[in-house]
């Protein structure tokens, strides 16, 4: 009889062992608590009719700000491009977010700036007018994309 007790309580300490993170060291644990930066490109029509950029930090590494709230929306679209396909100079159908999902893709300027984007990058597309800019799929796999209308509510 002690011996099935003692198996019983040995398995029992296993089991909950094995439910129990391992422990990590301080500068491990601190290393945890580091966040990744979230920043929305904000393309947006200037004066002179060329789109620009502004970088918005929605959330900082230092985990202060947990949360921002996006403009009113409504009809969120999933979108998949392929690998290669460029959309020449063109505006924003509507103030729009668009947020990768997955693959990757770059945003061109007039001026030259290139814009990488990739898995959780997050755009503002408000450049509703003038000449726009173009939209590539770069590497070898689609990107999917959300777009996100903005409403004015």
């Amino acid at each position: 009889m002690h011996i099935k007790s003692a198996v019983l309580i040995g398995a029992s300490l296993l089991s909950v062992a094995a439910l129990m993170p391992p422990a990590q060291s301080a500068s491990a644990a601190a290393a945890a608590q580091t966040h990744k930066r979230v920043v929305i490109h904000r393309l947006f029509t200037g004066p002179d009719g060329q789109t620009h950029v502004e970088e918005i930090e929605a959330l900082g590494p230092d985990g202060g700000t947990n949360m921002y709230k996006l403009m009113a929306n409504s009809g969120a679209v999933l979108n998949r491009a392929a690998p290669g396909r460029v959309v020449d100079w063109h505006t924003a159908p509507r103030r729009q977010y668009v947020i990768t999902l997955s693959g990757r893709g770059q945003v061109e300027l007039n001026d030259g700036t290139k814009i990488d984007l990739g898995p959780g990058s997050i755009d503002l597309a408000e450049d509703l007018t003038g000449k726009g800019h173009i939209t590539r799929v770069i590497g070898n796999e689609d990107r999917v994309t959300i777009s996100i209308p903005v409403t004015d509510r």
